[in-house]
């Protein structure tokens, strides 16, 4: 089945076939989400980051891959990269990023990424500490603690700019995965 066959009955928005557009917050944050995400992800209705981007107006989604090639990067200027390297960090830093790019895809095309741009490469890196086993998920964990774009986001906000801001997205990623077990998408808890 081709990507655009797969959502021709879903809306073209959430790219769900339950459509949640009305049940997208929106979260409006200091620090501005670059999310660059793999090429193969943009038609995926598992995909975290559009809903993600879908809730927080100050964000952007830059395409990497595919015939675009290397992803064409906004300035990184302040910017952190959310990535799974090195010590966790577990409080707020001094000077929180003004930006904090997050590679958007499996976890071998975000490692991909990673080793492809050098842009993100230089960055300061946000490492989360390992998250609690979850039931719920569009997709199956490749392991502990490894989480969605979205749950990341979610994650990285509540450290940085506090419960807030991150429940309204772990919300949404609640309801995404219940309209997908709706479908039939999902095997039940």
């Amino acid at each position: 089945m081709s990507a655009s066959a797969a959502v021709d009955d879903a809306c073209p928005r959430c790219l769900l076939k339950q459509c949640l557009c009305a049940d997208v917050p929106v979260v409006a944050t200091r620090t501005r989400i670059v999310i660059v995400r793999h090429h193969l992800e943009q038609h995926r209705s598992s995909n975290t980051a559009r809903l993600a981007h879908l809730a927080l107006p100050n964000s952007v989604i830059v395409d990497h891959g595919g015939f675009g090639g290397l992803a064409q990067l906004p300035d990184l200027a302040g910017a952190w990269l959310l990535y799974p390297l090195g010590e966790p960090m577990v409080e707020t830093p001094a000077a929180p990023p003004a930006q904090l790019v997050v590679l958007d895809g499996s976890w071998s095309q975000a490692r991909r990424m990673y080793r492809k741009l050098p842009a993100v490469r230089g960055l300061p890196i946000l490492r989360l500490p390992d998250a609690p086993m979850v039931v719920a998920r569009l997709r199956e964990s490749p392991g502990p603690g490894q989480v969605s774009t979205i749950e990341a986001i979610a994650r990285a906000l509540r450290l940085l700019e506090g419960d807030a801001l991150a429940t309204p997205l772990e919300r949404l990623f609640d309801v995404a995965v219940e309209r997908a077990r709706a479908t039939g998408r999902l095997n039940k808890p």
